[in-house]
């Protein structure tokens, strides 16, 4: 399952797998950072590119798979965030409107849907333009963000498909906190 969802998290970023050579103003490759990160935190990855990475991180709710991908075109390094949701067509338009809820209240990053595969992402992209070398701190940053959010917003989207609930219930469910012990 890890090796789909790494292709379905390329192709999400609408980026294909071309190799590309370290430009010449950067010390180190931005995706060589994040896999000294991932090394670090004994985290599984695989490499199967210069420009991309793909993570997976055990969460509170599920393992998140993480993908990032250098794009050079932009100087971007793109993080991809999916988590396993079995989307069904029947549910599709309030899980889209759930979308819409949650990004709303977004400060960083968004949720997506991917029509084609029926995946619900979380995207971001740090912008490193002008030959900004990526920091360890930025990158994990950007890793705790995903998974935050989609931890976050894990149960909402299943009230969603499994209670059957419309999104604006399920979003309010979801970030019902308690205060206090019982």
């Amino acid at each position: 399952m890890r090796r789909a969802y790494a292709s379905l998290l390329l192709r999400a970023s609408g980026h294909s797998m071309t190799l590309h050579t370290n430009d010449p103003a950067r010390s180190e490759h931005p995706v060589d950072v994040v896999e000294r990160i991932a090394s670090l935190k004994s985290w599984i990855f695989a490499r199967e590119a210069d420009d991309e990475i793909c993570i997976t991180v055990t969460g509170g709710w599920t393992d998140y798979q993480i993908s990032f991908t250098w794009l050079e075109d932009v100087e971007g390094l793109h993080l991809a965030c999916a988590f396993d949701l079995k989307l069904n067509e029947r549910r599709r338009s309030e899980v889209l409107a759930l979308v819409s809820l949650i990004n709303e209240q977004m400060w960083v990053g968004h949720f997506g849907l991917w029509e084609d595969e029926g995946v619900v992402l979380f995207r971001h992209t740090l912008l490193l333009t002008g030959g900004v070398e990526p920091t360890i701190d930025q990158c994990e940053a950007a890793v705790q963000a995903g998974v935050s959010a989609c931890e976050r917003y894990f149960q909402a989207f299943n009230f969603v498909l499994w209670a059957g609930k419309s999104a604006r219930e399920a979003l309010t469910t979801a970030l019902f906190e308690t205060a206090g012990e019982a």
